[in-house]
Parts: C-alpha cells; sequence; structure tokens
C-alpha cells in the first residue's frame, strides 16, 4: 500500500528515510544481535544512540555550553505542572501570554502553584490574532514568563520573541522546534512534546539553562525535579528508548537535509504556498490574522459547512488524511510540519482547487 500524506497534528507523519532505516533495523541494531526496544537503557548500545542524539540536537540548535538537555516522559502537559514547579525559586507570581488552547491549560495547571498574571490574553478574539506584546505591562514579581510560540490548534505563531528584560523566558515550542533556526540563549527553558517535528509520541525534549534546574519547590515529587534527571542524564527511570532512538534518526535526517536554515526555508515555502490557495479562493478562509499565521498548522474553512464532511472523505480517497479540525474549533486543519514534502501541500491545494470548482 502506498503512503498517503498524513496531514495529523500528532502524533504526525515521520521521514520516509527515518521509517525505512528503523524498519531496517527493527529486528536488530548493527551488530547488537538484538532491536533497540529490547537494549538495557544502561547498556553500551543505547547509551552511544542516547549520546549521539543529543549531540545531534545540540549541533542543529547551537544550544549554548550552560544549557542541559533532557529526554522525559509526560509531553507538554506534564511540563505545564514542572515548569512552575521548578522557577518558581521561592516566588509565588509568574507572568504568561494566553495566546490559544495549549496555552491555557498551560495557565490553569500554573494557577495551582502560583498567581498568574496574563500578559496577553487572545481569548477575547477567539485566538484569532495577538494583542500588542508591552514588556513594561509584566509582573516585575514575575519569577519567569511562559508562552507558547505556536498554537497547534488555532494557528496562531509569534514570529518575533517577546522581550522579556532579565527573566527567564519559557517557551513549548512542541509544535515549532527544529522547523526553523533558532536562538537558544534568548530562553531559561524550552519544552516539546516529540511528536510533531521530532518523532513518536512518548518523548519530551527539555532545553534548560543549568542555573534554573536546582530550586525546586518543596515538597516536588523525585520525578517532577529537573535536577533528578540532569543529575542522572535522563535515565533516573528506564526512559521511552525506542523514542529517543527514532527522534536520533530524524535528527541525523534533518542534518542531511542541510540543517535548520534549510528546513526554515522550505516550511515558509510550503506555509505561503497553502496560505496563497486559501486567500486567493472565494471558496475557502482562514480566520487567523495575517501577521500571526502558523508556518506549521494551517486551520481552514469552507464557506458552506454542510460540504466539510464531504470534503474530508474525499480527501482521504485523494490519499490527503487528518485534514479535520480540532474538535473544539470545528473547520478543517492542515499541519504541514518538516517531514510533508512540499509535494504534499502542493497536492493538496491542487484537490482543494479541484474540490472547490466542483462544489463552488
Amino acid at each position: 500500500m502506498s503512503r498517503v500524506y498524513n496531514f495529523s497534528a500528532g502524533p504526525a507523519m515521520l521521514p520516509e528515510p527515518v521509517l525505512q532505516q528503523a524498519q531496517a533495523e527493527l529486528p536488530a541494531w548493527q551488530s547488537s544481535g538484538m532491536s533497540v526496544m529490547e537494549m538495557s537503557h544502561r547498556g553500551k548500545e543505547f547509551i552511544a544512540i542516547a549520546e549521539q542524539a543529543e549531540a545531534d540536537l545540540r549541533e542543529l540548535l547551537a544550544i549554548p555550553t550552560n544549557y542541559k538537555v533532557l529526554f522525559l516522559q509526560g509531553g507538554a502537559s506534564l511540563q505545564f505542572a514542572m515548569v512552575p514547579l521548578n522557577l518558581l525559586r521561592g516566588g509565588n507570581e509568574a507572568d504568561y501570554l494566553n495566546t490559544g488552547l495549549w496555552s491555557k491549560k498551560a495557565v490553569a495547571e500554573a494557577k495551582k502553584y502560583c498567581q498568574v498574571h496574563l500578559a496577553i490574553n487572545a481569548e477575547p478574539n477567539n485566538f484569532t490574532t495577538l494583542p500588542a506584546y508591552d514588556s513594561s505591562k509584566l509582573n516585575p514579581y514575575a519569577a519567569y514568563v511562559h508562552y507558547t510560540p505556536n498554537e497547534t490548534i488555532n494557528g496562531l505563531e509569534f514570529h518575533t520573541i517577546p522581550d522579556v528584560g532579565d527573566k527567564p523566558l519559557v517557551a513549548d515550542m512542541s509544535s515549532t522546534i527544529l522547523s526553523r533556526p533558532l536562538d537558544v540563549s534568548k530562553y531559561g527553558l524550552i519544552y516539546a512534546g516529540a511528536q510533531k517535528n521530532i518523532g513518536p509520541a512518548g518523548l519530551t525534549i527539555v532545553i534548560v539553562r543549568e542555573d534554573l534546574t536546582d530550586n525546586a519547590m518543596p515538597g516536588t515529587p523525585t520525578m517532577l525535579m529537573y535536577k533528578t534527571h540532569l543529575d542522572n542524564q535522563s535515565m533516573y527511570n528506564t526512559p521511552p528508548t525506542y523514542a529517543w532512538y527514532i527522534a536520533g534518526l530524524v535528527f541525523k535526517w534533518l542534518k542531511d537535509q542541510g540543517g535548520l536554515a534549510a528546513m526554515g526555508e522550505r516550511n515558509q515555502r510550503k506555509a505561503a504556498m497553502l496560505y496563497a490557495a486559501i486567500d486567493q479562493s472565494e471558496f475557502y478562509g482562514n480566520p487567523v490574522a495575517l501577521p500571526y499565521r502558523s508556518w506549521m498548522n494551517v486551520p481552514f474553512t469552507i464557506k458552506n459547512p454542510d460540504l466539510e464532511k464531504t470534503f474530508l472523505a474525499e480527501a482521504k480517497t485523494a490519499g490527503l488524511v487528518s485534514l479535520a479540525g480540532h474538535r473544539s474549533v470545528g473547520g478543517m486543519r492542515a499541519s504541514i510540519y518538516n517531514a510533508m514534502p512540499e509535494a504534499g501541500v502542493q497536492a493538496l491545494i491542487e484537490f482543494m482547487n479541484d474540490f472547490a470548482k466542483r462544489n463552488g
């Protein structure tokens, strides 16, 4: 069976060369005589896999030496709690930018541990535009500032890094990490669920400035302390070894593609192609204000909502799958992460044009 173009927001499609290598190495990795899934996480074979994956990630993102990389579990949702538990550092206040359903969830979790001040709140506009950001309105007593650069559900994206002065800036980069170059030094902590641009679900990457890892809130569970995982090289307990291995293959694939500068150019082209097709049509629409449209997640609507089910069914038949919008917002959504080739975006555009001609 031929592969489809999978526009899922996550778990998302993986690069085909990565899948092929994983398939070839599934029964036995190199000369080990066993699958990566069978290896001890403390054995020399997996240690080599883990160390190479971290080295490649550090190279791709040019991660400074005073930042640590953790390979954890629990997804971004667990980080919603780990961030305040570890970064409040004796304080009781934090700034959050509320720009979509994921940042809204982060806010709700943080409120269990501290007072949250909303430096930006895009909810009154249904998360379709970003209010003006003014760093002078940050809470001077906030221990850190948290934001979600790209909102996967709403398709709303920051295209600049908020100025937070000397406060640690925390970012949920689950849907944008590795999609373009990134200045890690602008952040105190970056976290990302793997299932969009990194690898399969089950792995979470945390990149944290080392000075932020040693002052967790009293009573914080051992597994929720960054220092626990730092002191144990992300192996305090059994890590998600196979997901870690696949992530390492993805990092190598990204290097083979020319690195993040090349990926950024490709991703920008893909997004521009798709938005142009939507904007030039009277049949489709996009609700997000032009300056804040996401490169990664493109929501769109049909002027006649009654045609949505037909659109999705016919798209699936054409090999274009997982285009339904999130249940909370409806419509359609095309997620075009790193592994989505330009040919896939072009195939979607051609289908959209044909569907509009037949149903307009």
